[in-house]
């Protein structure tokens, strides 16, 4: 099935896409399409490029993640975005769908991560060593054995909400890599997981004004399903 990114926001210094999941946020050593490379292929064909087109990707999401991506058009505003990100001048909401239901219906986790660049594997590890991750978490529904939450991380550690939420015991549906017993499939019959990059708040590179994106769940969005929750009263 083909699949393309979702242009959600577009001017002279940013474009903001909603990422499929199964997509690659850049090129691997697969050749596989990207956003990088579909953004490519997307601005030469619309400004007629012949030549390279500069791609600034300022963050990214994980393969198996849907959601907002922004990325920059020129150098000058992929710095000043970039510099957003480093100092948590960008607000990030996302949704995700666990097994299992923490123990409280709001409130924030804390955790140092470690990430073994040779397996590409994230583990919590003990205070002082690896990197400080924090994310305020909000239950918004509840059954079948399940939860949905809103997410809001303050920093941007590698897999951190897969990894946060696996040490309590609650995987993401679908993320088999921390644990999950279900699976999930994206648009294109990969593997994906319940988790969706719903929200980006950040400040325009050169206009300074703030800019809110929201992205919607695609029709591979575990809750979709017919029944994912169980009986109405769960939902």
């Amino acid at each position: 099935m083909t699949f393309e990114p979702e242009i959600l926001f577009e001017d002279n210094h940013c474009l903001v896409l909603n990422k499929p999941a199964g997509m690659l946020s850049q090129g691997d050593e697969t050749g596989e399409p990207s956003l990088v490379s579909w953004t490519e292929g997307y601005w030469r064909r619309k400004y007629s490029k012949p030549g390279n087109v500069f791609v600034g990707l300022v963050h990214r999401l994980d393969r198996p993640t849907s959601g907002v991506v922004l990325i920059a058009r020129t150098s000058k505003a992929a710095g000043r975005l970039a510099d957003q990100f480093r100092v948590g001048g960008v607000s990030k909401l996302y949704w995700a769908i666990v097994e299992g239901r923490p123990d409280r219906d709001a409130g924030e986790w804390v955790d140092h991560l470690e990430k073994d660049h040779r397996t590409n594997v994230v583990r919590t590890t003990r205070e002082g060593e690896g990197k400080i991750a924090r994310v305020a978490f909000e239950v918004l529904q509840a059954g079948a054995g399940m939860t949905k939450l809103a997410l809001r991380p303050a920093t941007g550690r590698s897999h951190q909400l897969r990894v946060q939420l696996a040490a309590r015991g609650m995987p993401i549906v679908g993320d088999r890599k921390y644990g999950s017993g279900r699976r999930v499939r994206a648009l294109d019959g990969e593997p994906r997981i319940a988790l969706h990059a719903r929200e980006l708040t950040f400040k325009h590179p050169t206009k300074g004004d703030e800019v809110r994106i929201e992205a919607s769940v695609q029709a591979d969005w575990p809750e979709t399903a017919t029944g994912w929750w169980g009986s109405p009263s769960g939902r």
